[in-house]
Parts: structure tokens; C-alpha cells; sequence
């Protein structure tokens, strides 16, 4: 029997409430990277942990590269585990990958969603000069990244979580260790699909609000990046970690980012005139 996507997902429901939120961790990492918005947030709303596949406790008997070949494929996941759980309106909050993930799976099905969350979140990660896009890296140095990650994969881990968390060796260490369970089979190929994807183009169909949170600096996503999120989906709000640097803002200022999603929760529906700060 196959098993179900809770089994392949390894699919975690806390707290009771009327309205549920989806955390979708990044690249590398598993759902305990939610840990403190879960014990924030599970005393009034249902909280639904998963792991992407390849990623943490998730089924790898059920990945294949060739049915991971794209951000939609794991945004098919994220609607079928919806629809294993009658999940509709609720609040999806996705980090990095993640992020683009859940825009994906709401251009599917709308009604499932009743606002997004993107933490760090890109739609292309490429430089594009002839759109004067920046999105933070090269194609030589993607390519110098699959290298690393085929030929030296543990040290590769470590560099890449010391950049994404400075300053903060237990946070780096607890990284290393999620990134260091992934099979570097299936990190390298999830890698490809996330750096060669470029869903600029599916932003302003977007019809579910989403509030864009960017760090002050983050080596995998730059600010122009989050800047672009604002201008091209339709309704969407800025929310700058002021004093926060580094790609996982979840693990290194937890209340911050929490009380921004708590703001975006209480929203009423009024938005700024897109691209605009507040």
C-alpha cells in the first residue's frame, strides 16, 4: 500500500483553533526549524509541520529526481497533504524555497490559502541583466556550487551553514546536522531544481495576499530580491527585520518574526500601494 502524504511528509498537527497555519521550512532544514513559532502560535491556531521529501524524517523511498524535477512538483505535494487534511483558507508561511513553493500551490488552488507568508523567500536566483534583476548569484558560481556539493559534500555543508546563520555557532551546528542527514544525492538534486527554477513570471497572477519578510542581509536572497516580491504580486506587504542579518530569521530572532506574522494575522485586508515600505 502506498503510504499516505502525512507517512511520506512525516506530517506533525498541533494546537486547536479555527484557522490553521502551514510552516514549509527551506532548503536543508525540517520542520523542528519551526519550533518556536509552533509553541508561539498552537495555543490559538491548528499548526501543520511537514518535511519537504528528501529533507528530515520525510520517506525518501518515495523521492525520485525525475518526479522533484520542479518547485511544482512540491507544491503538488503541499495540496495534496491540504486535501488529506480538508485544509482551506489558512495561512501558509514557507522559508526560502518554501516560500515560492506555497505561491505555487496557491496559484493552483486559491481557496486554500487565505494569505501567504514568504521569509526569505525567490523567485529566481540568477542575476538577469537584461530585465535588471538581481537576484544574488551567477551562473559560474552555481555551477562551482554543484561541484562543491558532488565532490565535497560535508564541507560544502559547513561553509554554506556558517554563511546562511553568522555569529550564532549552535544554530550553524544544528544546520550542519540537518543538511548532513540529506542524502548528497538528493541535496544536489534539489539544489538544481531551486537555483534553475524562475517563477518571475507567476507573481502578479498571485491573488492571495503575502507579506514579504526580509532580513537586512542575507547571502542567499538580497534585499532587491524582496523588493521585487513587493512590486510584482498584487497585494503584498513589506515587512523589513530591522537589525536581523542572515537567511534563517526563524531560528535567529524568533520574536520578531513572530510578531511580524501575528501583525499579518490581525491585517484587515488594507494593503499599501505595491511596491511601497512601511
Amino acid at each position: 500500500m502506498k503510504p499516505s502524504i502525512q507517512q511520506r511528509l512525516h506530517v506533525q498537527v498541533l494546537g486547536q483553533g479555527p484557522e490553521t497555519l502551514i510552516f514549509a521550512h527551506g532548503f536543508g532544514a525540517n520542520q523542528q526549524a519551526w519550533r518556536h513559532q509552533a509553541a508561539a502560535f498552537q495555543d490559538r491556531y491548528r499548526i501543520v509541520l511537514f518535511d519537504h521529501m528528501g529533507c528530515g524524517q520525510s520517506d525518501v523511498n518515495a523521492y525520485s529526481p525525475q518526479r522533484y524535477s520542479s518547485l511544482h512538483d512540491y507544491a503538488a505535494d503541499v495540496l495534496e497533504l491540504c486535501e488529506a487534511l480538508k485544509l482551506s483558507r489558512c495561512t501558509y508561511v514557507g522559508h526560502s524555497f518554501g516560500g515560492m513553493i506555497g505561491v505555487l500551490a496557491a496559484l493552483k488552488e486559491p481557496d486554500r490559502f487565505r494569505r501567504l507568508v514568504l521569509v526569505g523567500a525567490s523567485p529566481r536566483y540568477l542575476n538577469d541583466p537584461a530585465e535588471d534583476y538581481f537576484g544574488g548569484s551567477e551562473q559560474p558560481q552555481v555551477d562551482a556550487l554543484y561541484a562543491a556539493v558532488s565532490t565535497q559534500f560535508p564541507a560544502w555543508v559547513d561553509g554554506f551553514a556558517s554563511a546562511s546563520i553568522p555569529g550564532r555557532p549552535e544554530l550553524i551546528a544544528e544546520l550542519s546536522r540537518s543538511l548532513q542527514s540529506m542524502r548528497p544525492d538528493i541535496a544536489l538534486s534539489m539544489l538544481r531544481t531551486i537555483f534553475q527554477s524562475d517563477h518571475r513570471a507567476d507573481l502578479p497572477q498571485l491573488k492571495v495576499p503575502a507579506l514579504v519578510v526580509q532580513t537586512e542581509e542575507d547571502f542567499v536572497v538580497p534585499e532587491a530580491v524582496a523588493r521585487h516580491l513587493v512590486r510584482r504580486i498584487p497585494q503584498a506587504q513589506w515587512a523589513p527585520l530591522e537589525g536581523v542579518v542572515g537567511h534563517h530569521p526563524h531560528l535567529t530572532a524568533p520574536k520578531q518574526l513572530n510578531n511580524a506574522i501575528k501583525t499579518w494575522l490581525g491585517n484587515t485586508g488594507a494593503f499599501p500601494p505595491p511596491g511601497t515600505s512601511q
